[in-house]
């Protein structure tokens, strides 16, 4: 029996019988109902069916070897938390991920709506209206609303960026501010509206205007928008959360990974520096114009541009063999240059080609001590072509020998 169910048959026992239809959880409701109705008894099922149970064993190996980017909390559903983790690698630094050795066990009761942690949460809900206040939350909230905002701050460009001014944007800072705040708030059994966060958030703000340092004024702002929550907006989360499909959670928690890593690369683009070869720093949008622009990536990007119009005439299986030979992987091309001779070139002549720049390179014939090593690397490479040319030319006499004999026998 899940949580909603012990909790309105709690409601039931404390009330009058007079007042037992205002009390009436959903599966009461579906009990009496006609049995005969199939659609009905289905329901009452899904109302009443346990979830997936998860076992210990697996979240503390998931902890161990993913903990820091949340992967635990994945497994147990907690994709909330699994956020908060990747945001923070682990908790800040991994400080949360090492607090969480002892309390996975009870992470998983809970996941599992195992009935030790359902008696347990249903004599909190009777000891207290409200969650009770709790100082490693409230943190986590000032902590989390602070990261927000601070990078929302610092994905703002500072100067003009293509004739914009995005100076005003500033004014998203409380709203990231409230979204740390109200995520760290709605994690586990505890939630919230958003609208107190922000709330709190909005009215704290222009303090920034009579505190100069961002620090602490944006630290102010969190502790407001954290308070206006705790005191507004925070309540029991009485059921237990909807079992959304993998498809569903994937689309959300990659969703907000890919806004929070955006306002990262924003970050980095706009506001980041580089410093060049005299010392000074350039602005990274800058240094990445100018090298869209520069020689280099106008060759390469002309490059791909003919490498794709040659494809489209010749096929892709054409073009890569072009490029693998082109890549020279075997040597034969720097072996023809080495020696001097043409790809046409026979046996004979490769060989005669050798044994004159072999006699001509032979270290033996400088008489500078300062001049023959660079002698003596010449002849090794002259030594080299000709061993990988004779074996190129050996490999191709033998499989043209083989396909002549395939030949003969097909025509005997």
């Amino acid at each position: 029996m899940g949580t909603k169910q012990t909790v309105a048959h709690k409601q039931q026992a404390n009330t009058g019988h007079g007042k037992a239809k205002a009390t009436d959880s959903p599966s009461s409701a579906i009990s009496s109902a006609p049995k005969s109705n199939g659609h009905v008894r289905s329901s009452k099922r899904d109302v009443n069916a346990l979830p997936a149970q998860k076992s210990v064993v697996i979240a503390y190996i998931l902890w161990l070897f993913g903990g820091i980017f949340g992967l635990h909390h994945l497994y147990l559903h907690r994709d909330r938390h699994a956020f908060v983790w990747w945001c923070t690698l682990g908790g800040y630094m991994g400080v949360g991920w090492l607090s969480e050795i002892f309390v996975i066990p009870e992470y998983v009761r809970d996941a599992n709506e195992d009935p030790r942690f359902v008696k347990s949460f249903v004599a909190k809900l009777q000891a207290y209206q409200r969650p009770p206040h709790s100082a490693k939350r409230f943190l986590g909230q000032i902590m989390i609303g602070y990261l927000f905002g601070q990078l929302c701050s610092s994905a703002i460009p500072q100067t003009i960026t293509a004739g914009i001014d995005f100076t005003w944007l500033h004014w998203c800072i409380p709203l990231f501010i409230a979204l740390g705040v109200w995520t760290v708030g709605n994690i586990g059994r505890e939630c919230g509206v958003l609208w107190p966060a922000i709330l709190g958030a909005i009215v704290t703000y222009p303090a920034r205007y009579f505190i100069y340092d961002e620090t602490y004024s944006l630290l102010l702002t969190a502790v407001v928008s954290a308070l206006a929550f705790d005191a507004i907006a925070k309540q029991w989360r009485r059921t237990p959360p909807r079992r959304r499909s993998p498809t569903e959670r994937t689309l959300k928690f990659t969703g907000a990974l890919c806004i929070y890593f955006s306002l990262w690369g924003c970050v980095i683009l706009f506001n980041g520096t580089i410093t060049d070869e005299d010392g000074g720093e350039v602005p990274i949008h800058e240094a990445l114009h100018n090298f869209l622009a520069s020689a280099w990536w106008t060759d390469l990007k002309q490059a791909l541009l003919d490498t794709y119009n040659y494809a489209q005439h010749h096929g892709w299986y054409e073009t890569w063999r072009e490029v693998f030979e082109s890549m020279d992987v075997d040597g034969e091309r720097n072996a023809y240059k080495v020696l001097g001779v043409s790809a046409t070139a026979s046996q004979a002549d490769i060989t005669a080609a050798y044994r004159k720049l072999s006699k001509e390179n032979h270290p033996d014939k400088v008489k500078d001590e300062a001049l023959r090593p660079a002698a003596h690397q010449r002849f090794i490479e002259i030594q080299q072509a000709y061993s990988v040319l004779s074996k190129i030319k050996s490999n191709r006499r033998r499989k043209n020998k083989q396909s002549n004999s395939d030949e003969d026998a097909i025509v005997l």
